[in-house]
């Protein structure tokens, strides 16, 4: 089957930086129709001023305002004019030891995390349904897989996402809509760098988390990027239900 995505529809939610645009970006490059959707005006911004009209929409959407991002979805859907696949970026990290974390700490982070992923593969499924190759793929983590401390919101609505993926794979798939999780390691993102950015020693904190990798670097956006590309697209048609980790080898190393 061809790697190709040209003509091919995608909303990529939380697209405006990191993981989420260098996918956006991938996309566009190789022939798709892309709306990002995203909370960061500025970010969206730049991201429409580096794609420029080969981007078809760049709307803010907030995952928190139920209301108001549904109709943001129904927007970018129109804009597109259909809907072939859909990417959940979106996420925020909690690095906080459990005994001290508040209930409005866990409640956002299972909100934009896991709950605000649902909701939006919910609005997609209507559209999903119409085309012969509906895809989904959720971000979840390296952190859905294996635990870290001091991380127990993350890692739950995390590995929460990869379970979701996979309940959807087998709910939806008579209707011929894949559904698939990727796992990330570290990669080199605003999201990432705060990890170790604000440490006592930001060097060596950032060699520690290198060492649980057995590549022993950071990934690069774009290295998530094709996995994803390559997930939404027809040459993954016999793929659904799958946690890939794409991680550097932190999960068995």
């Amino acid at each position: 089957m061809s790697k190709d995505v040209s003509g091919l529809r995608f909303i990529v939610v939380g697209g405006a930086a990191g993981i989420g645009f260098a996918t956006a970006r991938m996309l566009v490059a190789r022939g798709a129709k892309v709306a990002v959707i995203d909370r960061d005006q500025p970010g969206l911004g730049r991201a429409k001023a580096d794609l420029g009209e080969e981007l078809v929409a760049a709307l803010q959407g907030d995952l928190l305002d139920t209301a108001g991002f549904d109709a943001v979805f129904e927007r970018a859907v129109a804009a597109l004019g259909g809907l072939d696949g859909l990417v959940n970026c979106a996420g925020i990290d909690l690095l906080k030891p459990a005994e001290t974390m508040s209930d409005a700490e866990w409640d956002r982070v299972l909100a934009v995390n896991l709950t605000g992923p649902m909701r939006t593969c919910q609005s997609a499924l209507p559209y999903l349904k119409n085309s012969p190759a509906g895809a989904i793929v959720n971000l979840s983590s390296g952190a859905g897989l294996m635990p870290l401390a001091n991380r127990t919101a993350y890692c739950t609505a995390k590995a929460g996402l990869v379970m979701m993926s996979k309940a959807l794979a087998m709910e939806w798939a008579p209707y011929g809509i894949r559904v698939n999780a990727i796992c990330p390691g570290a990669v080199d993102t605003p999201l990432f760098r705060t990890s170790y950015e604000y440490a006592a020693d930001p060097v060596a904190q950032l060699e520690q988390i290198k060492a649980r990798y057995a590549l022993a670097r950071i990934a690069e956006p774009d290295e998530l990027a094709e996995a994803i590309t390559f997930l939404v697209s027809p040459a993954a048609s016999y793929i659904t239900g799958v946690a890939l980790a794409v991680d550097g080898g932190r999960t068995f190393h």
